[in-house]
């Protein structure tokens, strides 16, 4: 069967995240869709089966990263009242006992349990004041969300108004979570009217529940009511589009399973919260169900192993929850997850599949990477085609041929993943998968990047085509300089047309360069050129990243093994890209948050002349390449170390550090017996049991205060201390 060039699914990603997105701004920005509903769904459910499929592709840039990461920028914030945390997950009986014997430890008793079905579904924040929806935001980064308050008035399943009795008084404030789905024949019945509509169909009934939930239907009754005015042809297609999307969110159920804030008569178990809650009015499940030992525990999870697929709704596991609300606050949380609950996940579902191919793809950096290309196949709910084999080693360790009948799992029910090859079923047809010598992009000799390193790389850094094309994109990425309107088809076409010969000339782009460009231009009536729209906010965009914070630029500049933490510790210790490029690998290395590996391949980078070509191109663009500090002024912090975990209150995460560098103190991210002070906030992690074990003096929100404003001396008379 004859494949596409290897590197088509990389570029086909690029292209489909650039036409979403554009597709995003024109419709929800501008008010100027360019495309049907139909061609941006079939875009979408693309991107996702891709990302799904393929994980090594996926990233923070892509505009299907919204729920449990950073929140769209469609949608207005929403900022929790109390942090959305996740749940940590067992994925064996052993490890589901490991955890129920670390309860009984540190209780000394075992703990009655609540046990309920974990849903595949869209998490949800609500808020209610004096019994009224006040918003309803997608859980987003855990703190803050995104705002979908205005779908609720077509989504029956969430009530709007509270109503209490006698027994069970609504509370002034309450903040409930929850899970928005659709019940399966729901999901079923869109995806035949998707079929019938010869539409793409959606993937899995999350990601439908999802796309369903965060539609901006309020764009569209704007849009609606400015077409009949103007009297345009399009209105009959507009109101049958905003009538789909409001059957739509007709469909999706809700199921609450937890709560935030809760102000006035607060329960003793979250069971007996679950029952005021339905008193209200709101959906909790029926099958939750309290018991009393690990055996039940394991009874009841492994009931709906058996039976996971004859609930109303796709169900991926259990959660397990202690059921005082008291015993969960002795049990605290660590910074990502309460230590009273375990999510159990059922184990991956298997099938078989036929191995297609096995091609590669080239990155930024130049790690060269095999993936299976497969007959499409669901499993654990979506359609799968692709998945990654990580390195040759790997392919030869699990023993797969070219041809293979194999083995195919999403591990966790998220990452495709290749078993291994069914051998009863070959047929001597196989072949086995050869790694390319030289790269598919450029035709360099390929190479470890150094001795002992299981991955090959393209050394052609300067001038692999693949490479160049990754590296210019990633300069105006999200996580970069996030230049709006320079995409992957963008940054193909400046170099194609020699615009720029590298990511050191992006930065210093003006009206002249883009004007030589024939994708940045249209034709005048005249027979000139004049740069398109989106040139023009190109023009604006480089203008403001040029002024972007140090560690974006660190971030941009592609070095090996530096993501975004790496380069904000640089950026907060060391402040001066030059002051960087001179420092040793182990200075650099003595950096918290950085370490000998990153170090070193700082050093190596600052070592290649044409890289410090990129930084003097950017220098001379007019980019900032250092942090501006303020010197003058008090520091009472000078020589501190200050560990922060947790949210301290009258502070964003961010804010509590900076306060504390402002003051001349250092912030780190461990605690150690040379942490003169540990700041705990609500949900503080680990670090507070790593202080308490230390002895280290602890300070809360008023002593984080004292701190700041009176010094060290002063702070030290009103900490604690978990010294025995």
């Amino acid at each position: 069967m004859a494949r596409k060039p290897a590197q088509e699914p990389a570029q086909r990603w690029r292209e489909l995240v650039e036409a979403v997105e554009d597709a995003r701004r024109r419709y929800y920005q501008h008010d100027a869709a360019t495309m049907s509903d139909a061609e941006y769904d079939v875009l979408f459910r693309e991107l996702v089966d891709l990302e799904t499929a393929h994980p090594e592709l996926a990233s923070a840039d892509s505009p299907t990263q919204s729920v449990g990461g950073e929140r769209s920028e469609m949608f207005e914030p929403v900022e929790h009242l109390q942090r959305m945390l996740s749940l940590d997950n067992a994925f064996s009986e052993d490890e589901l006992a490991a955890w129920a014997a670390r309860i009984e430890r540190d209780l000394g008793a075992t703990p009655e349990l609540l046990c309920e079905l974990k849903i595949d579904g869209l998490a949800v924040d609500i808020v209610y004041d004096r019994g009224r929806l006040r918003s309803l935001a997608t859980r987003g980064d855990g703190r803050v969300g995104e705002d979908v308050t205005y779908n609720v008035r077509y989504i029956p399943a969430i009530p709007r108004q509270l109503t209490g009795s006698a027994g069970h008084p609504v509370p002034d404030l309450v903040e409930v979570r929850g899970e928005v789905y659709f019940p399966t024949a729901a999901f079923e019945a869109l995806n035949d009217e998707m079929l019938a509509a010869g539409r793409s169909p959606f993937a899995n009934a999350r990601n439908a529940g999802a796309g369903t939930l965060r539609q901006r239907v309020d764009r569209r009754e704007a849009e609606l009511s400015v077409m009949r005015d103007k009297g345009s042809t399009t209105v009959p297609r507009l109101e049958a589009e905003l009538e789909l999307a409001k059957r739509r969110l007709g469909g999706l159920q809700l199921i609450v399973h937890g709560v935030g804030v809760w102000q006035g008569h607060e329960p003793s178990r979250q069971s007996e919260a679950y029952h005021a809650l339905r008193s209200w009015g709101l959906p909790t499940s029926d099958r939750a169900k309290v018991v009393g030992s690990l055996a039940e525990v394991q009874e009841f999870v492994g009931y709906y192993g058996e039976h996971r697929h004859d609930v109303e709704h796709e169900i991926d596991g259990v959660v397990i929850k202690v059921d005082d609300l008291a015993t969960q606050g002795r049990l605290g949380s660590t910074s990502r997850a309460p230590r009273w609950a375990i999510a159990y996940k059922y184990p991956p579902e298997v099938v078989r599949t036929r191995l297609l191919d096995i091609e590669v793809n080239v990155g930024r950096t130049g790690r060269v990477t095999p993936f299976a290309v497969m007959e499409p196949v669901k499993v654990a709910g979506s359609t799968v085609s692709m998945a990654t084999l990580h390195n040759q080693e790997e392919v030869v360790r699990k023993g797969v041929l070219i041809g293979d009948l194999v083995f195919l799992r999403k591990a966790g029910d998220v990452i495709p993943e290749v078993l291994g090859p069914v051998v009863e079923e070959r047929t001597g047809d196989e072949r086995a998968f050869v790694m390319p010598t030289h790269c598919p992009s450029c035709g360099t000799p390929l190479a470890p990047a150094k001795e002992g390193d299981v991955d090959i790389r393209c050394p052609n850094a300067r001038s692999c085509p693949s490479q160049l094309r990754e590296r210019v994109f990633h300069v105006a990425s999200r996580g970069a300089l996030d230049i709006e309107g320079l995409g992957f088809k963008a940054a193909m076409a400046l170099l194609d047309e020699g615009i720029v010969a590298d990511e050191g000339d992006v930065l210093g782009l003006g009206r002249d360069d883009l004007l030589r460009s024939q994708f940045f231009t249209r034709a005048e009536a005249g027979g000139g050129r004049v740069l398109t729209a989106n040139a023009e906010k190109l023009l604006t965009e480089l203008d403001t990243a040029r002024s972007r914070p140090l560690w974006r630029v660190i971030v941009a500049l592609s070095i090996r093994h530096v993501g975004p933490t790496a380069a904000q510790a640089l950026a907060r210790e060391i402040g001066d890209l030059d002051r960087i490029a001179a420092m040793s690998a182990e200075e650099l290395a003595a950096v918290e948050g950085v370490g000998p590996i990153i170090g070193r391949a700082v050093v190596d980078w600052f070592e290649v002349d044409w890289h410090r070509d990129v930084v003097e191109k950017w220098r001379a663009a007019g980019v900032l390449l250092a942090e501006e500090r303020v010197e003058a002024g008090p520091r009472p912090l000078d020589g501190v170390t200050v560990v922060i975990t947790g949210t301290v209150e009258g502070f964003s995460r961010d804010g509590a550090t900076l306060a504390v560098q402002e003051a001349g103190g250092k912030v780190s991210g461990s605690v150690s017996k040379k942490t003169d002070f540990v700041v705990v906030g609500e949900n503080p992690g680990s670090k507070y049991d790593k202080a308490v074990s230390l002895g280290r003096p602890i300070l809360d929100a008023a002593g984080f205060a004292v701190l700041l404003e009176q010094g060290p001396e002063a702070a030290a008379a009103v900490a604690t201390t978990g010294a025995p």
